[in-house]
């Protein structure tokens, strides 16, 4: 990435993240850049996005997952099935890392080549809070389990629950990133899962809908 398109790309995130209800410091916008640099750097080999150009990379991975973030700013074990690329897990990483340092986010997808990167993204963005896991997340065991475990695009609600759900807390909760889940897909969630909110979420500059969907065990009793 030329300084000049850094520059301009530099701008038109400094200005979008103005938009955002949450703050973000000079200091997590310049790393957030040097990810998107390295994702579009990377990309041209490992085939992480369909999305090519670093502008809407910008507004259609980066601004879509910093919006987001609001939702997992309490988060003190998280993690993200699917990460593909790192969205929104890097992204949730690189504010936590000097906003909620006590939060650690741990990032699990079946694909060799999508993990290699995500290491190459911890060490090169010196991302301490940050563990990469290959394989499938239903056949992830941890002693200590999650708090928050969420995941973007990455499957129907039915199967993200039933493959992710050993792995939360008991007063944990699921948060799925969504363009518009269809009211079918909501209605085939297992009947010992229960959707405790939708939220929508505003993406500046882009024009789609976007949704957090929250979800618990049904049994869960709420405070």
């Amino acid at each position: 990435m030329q300084s000049e398109e850094r520059q301009r790309l530099h701008i038109a995130l400094s200005e979008a993240a103005s938009q955002l209800p949450l703050s973000f410091t000079p200091e997590v916008l310049e790393k957030l850049l040097d990810y998107l640099a390295l994702l579009h750097k990377w990309n041209a080999v490992y085939n992480l996005t369909a999305v090519r150009d670093p502008s809407q990379m910008l507004t259609q991975h980066l601004l879509d997952c910093m919006a987001t973030v609001p939702a997992f700013e309490n988060a003190q074990r998280l993690l993200d099935v699917g990460s593909g690329g790192g969205l929104p897990g890097v992204v949730i990483a690189i504010w936590a890392q000097h906003n909620a340092p006590a939060m650690h986010v741990h990032l699990i997808d079946t694909v060799h080549k999508k993990t290699a990167f995500l290491t190459q993204v911890k060490a090169e963005l010196g991302l301490r809070n940050v563990t990469v896991h290959t394989g499938r997340v239903e056949q992830l065991e941890m002693k200590e389990k999650y708090d928050v475990i969420t995941s973007r695009a990455f499957a129907e609600l039915s199967d993200f629950v039933l493959w992710s759900g050993h792995l939360l807390a008991s007063s944990g909760e699921l948060i799925a990133l969504k363009g518009q889940a269809a009211s079918e897909e909501l209605e085939r969630l297992p009947e010992q899962w229960q959707i405790t909110r939708r939220t929508a979420v505003k993406v500046p500059g882009l024009n789609a809908r976007r949704h957090l969907v929250h979800i618990t065990r049904a049994d869960q009793v709420s405070d």
